[in-house]
Parts: C-alpha cells; structure tokens; sequence
C-alpha cells in the first residue's frame, strides 16, 4: 500500500486560499485523467468543496508520490509549489484511509455532522470512477469511506439535532405541529435571519408564505423569492390571523404583537396553534403570549439555548463516531494488509518447491532406482521439512497483518528467502 494525500481545509486555511485552491467541478475529470497519466500514480481521487480540497493518491510501490502531487498543484493553479504550504496538510497509509473515512462521516467538516458531505463524496468517489481515476486500493478504500458514512448515520444520531438558530426553528415547529406540510409562514421584518428560517421552513414543507416589511419593496423582493404575498406593514394584524408560524425581526422599540392582540388572532383561528419565532432585540412578541393556550413563543436566547443542548448532544454522538471510524479504519488496514500479504506467501511457497524439487532431481542419481512407495516416501519427507520451515515466517506475517511493523517484516522475509518483489 504506498497511499498519499494533500490536502487543505477550513481548519489549515482562510477562505481566499481554499478558493486559490479550488477544483472546478467541470475541470475534475481533466484534472484526475491527468494526475493519474503522470509517472508513479496508478488511481487518484479529488475532493473539492467550499471547505476543503483534498487529493488522495495510490502510487506505484516504491516511488515517492508527493513530489508527483505536489508538481500537479503547482501547474494546476499555475503557483509557486511552496507559496501555500503552512496550509497544506500530508497524509500517508493507514493516515490516509482515517482521513477519508472522518471526512465522508462529516466529523472534519466545519459543522460536525451536516448531511452535504457524504453526498459530495460519493460525487468524487464517481467523478474519479468515470475518469478511470479508481481501479485498486484507493477505490476500495474509497468505496469503504462510503459504507462507513452510512454506517454513522445509521447507527448515530450524529447530524440529527439543529445546531443553528434557523434549523433550530424548524426543529421546535416540528415538534409543534406535527408536520409542516402546508402551514403558512408570516415573515415580519425582512432580515437575513428571518429569510434564513424561512428557507429552511420552507424545504420542511411549509407551503405559503407573507412578507410584511417597513419598507415595502424589500417585503416584495423576499416574497417575489419565495412565491409567496407582500403584505404592507400598517397592515399585519389584518393578516397575522392565516399564519401557522410566525418569524419576527423587525427591529421595533414596542412589541409588535401583544397579548391583546394574539388572544384575538388565537380567537380568530379557532384555538390552532400558533408559533411565534422572535429573533428580534428588542423582542417584537410580548412574552406573556406564551402563557395563552395554543401560543408558542420562542426568542433568540430561547433558539440558541436549544442549539447549545444540541451541540453538547453532537459532541457525545461525535465520540461514537470516532469509535466506529477506528474500528473501521483497522478492519480496513487488516483487510487491505491480508490481500497484499497473499502475493508474498504464494511467492514464498513457490520459491521454496522450486528449491525442493531441484534438490530431488540432483540427488536423484545417487538414490537409484525408487519403487513407487518410496517416492512417495521421498515427497512426502521433504514437503513435511519445507511445510515446518515456512510454518514460522508466514504465521509471523499473519499475525503482524495491519501492524506498523507488517511491511518491514515482509521485505524482510522475502530478502531472506529471495523472492523478488
């Protein structure tokens, strides 16, 4: 196994050099035909995203493939090959194969456990595939990366909690009604969190969509986004009555629904529940509207109390997922050393018949005429002592398979008993 990986991500670099280092996704399957046509690189994969780039490389056993790799960055994006290195970070071998697998699981990602990132690898994974990138280890390892990532989110919770205050707000409107399947969204105030939680109210299912905004042309350019109705500000509590969920942030010195005014709305919809998401400081919702039956209010340090329990609950799901990474990173390494080794024993195997066999064929003269039985005698005796004497080495390897050690071993036996690579 001779892997390698470069990579830069949102942890070793600011944005502008990430962009510097950017891969195209129209220009992918130039670049990794063109990495793997380069002397020493038998398959690559390129994972480029908004946060990271990282290029992972099998080279051919025994030739260094990090200058290769660092040579194709350089005319790549056609830079000095030293400008950016305090931001590049190496990996090798069993390295390698721990960093793929964290990736595609999301526990490297900027936000730990966001569900985009398995998807952008498996788009990497069959870029490289179509390029005729994968043929052997990498693709295995790649494909493995895959079935890990599937296996965190099928046996963690890992990206099932909000940790913003916009999903936030869709986790607590769930938990409210149930589904947001054809619920109506009042946007009061036209801000870019308001729009935020909307979009993401709206990719829950949330079906319609008012817009009420002091300035009005803004409150019809957010709508306009949404296929949703501007509403003029003076005029919000004719219409407040139609929303299911409410989101506020309008900047108000007063409260811009009081008790008063949410009983009346309440009263108009017949007691179905309303949720009031306040972002606002100073707060738009009165908070005494929580106390009236079917009214739920929740402000901006209620959203981001929930969004800290949440990542304290991704933390601890983070750590069971780093189990199952290891576990899958040895099981892998095992399986990857045992497929190598197999060569290596077959090798050995035939090496030392070819000696057996010689040997029996000098000798032969001098052992004269055999009958049949003692021929049999004869090959039996001697693959009895060829079995003992390869019994120790090649149970050796076995044991130290996925080992440090595992590789320098096998050189080793196979320079003892000369068998060439």
């Amino acid at each position: 196994m001779n892997l390698v990986l470069v990579g830069i991500s949102h942890r070793s670099a600011p944005v502008e050099v990430r962009e510097r280092m950017s891969l195209h996704e129209s220009r992918l399957s130039a670049a990794l035909s063109d990495l793997v046509a380069r002397d020493g690189i038998r398959e690559a994969l390129i994972l480029s995203t908004c946060n990271r780039v990282d290029l992972a490389a099998a080279g051919e056993e025994g030739q260094e493939a990090e200058p290769t790799l660092r040579q194709f960055l350089a005319e790549y994006h056609r830079y000095d090959p030293t400008a950016h290195d305090r931001h590049l970070y190496w990996y090798r071998n069993a390295d390698v194969v721990r960093h793929l697998f964290r990736v595609a699981c999301s526990l490297d990602s900027m936000i730990v456990g966001e569900p985009q990132i398995l998807g952008q690898f498996k788009q990497a994974y069959l870029a490289a595939r179509e390029a005729g990138a994968l043929s052997g280890v990498l693709r295995d390892i790649s494909e493995q990366a895959l079935a890990v990532g599937r296996r965190v989110r099928r046996e963690t919770e890992l990206g099932a909690s909000a940790v913003s205050v916009s999903y936030a707000a869709v986790e607590l409107a769930r938990k409210i009604f149930g589904t947001l399947q054809g619920k109506t969204i009042f946007i009061l105030g036209a801000g870019k969190m308001s729009e935020l939680a909307a979009r993401h109210l709206v990719s829950s299912g949330a079906s319609s969509i008012l817009v009420a905004n002091r300035t009005f042309s803004r409150a019809e350019e957010l709508a306009a986004a949404f296929g949703g109705t501007a509403v003029q500000f003076d005029d919000v509590l004719n219409h407040l009555q139609r929303a299911d969920i409410v989101i506020s942030s309008t900047g108000s010195p007063d409260f811009v629904v009081t008790r008063a005014a949410a009983e009346a709305l309440l009263a108009g919809r017949k007691q179905r529940p309303m949720f009031f998401i306040d972002i606002a400081v100073p707060r738009d919702i009165d908070p005494a509207v929580n106390d009236l039956d079917n009214a739920f209010v929740y402000d901006i340090d209620d959203l981001e109390q929930v969004v800290k329990e949440n990542l304290a609950e991704r933390r601890r799901e983070a750590a069971r997922a780093e189990k199952i990474v290891e576990e899958e990173v040895e099981r892998t390494l095992r399986r990857l050393a045992s497929r190598e080794l197999a060569p290596t024993i077959v090798a050995l195997e035939q090496r030392m018949e070819g000696i057996r066999r010689a040997e029996i064929e000098r000798y032969r003269g001098r052992l004269g005429e055999l009958t049949p039985a003692q021929r049999e005698s004869v090959e039996a005796l001697t693959r009895g002592m060829l079995s003992k004497i390869l019994h120790g080495p090649i149970t050796e390897m076995k044991s130290r398979v996925g080992g440090p050690e595992h590789s320098a071993l096998v050189s080793l036996v196979r320079r003892m008993f000369g068998v060439n690579e």
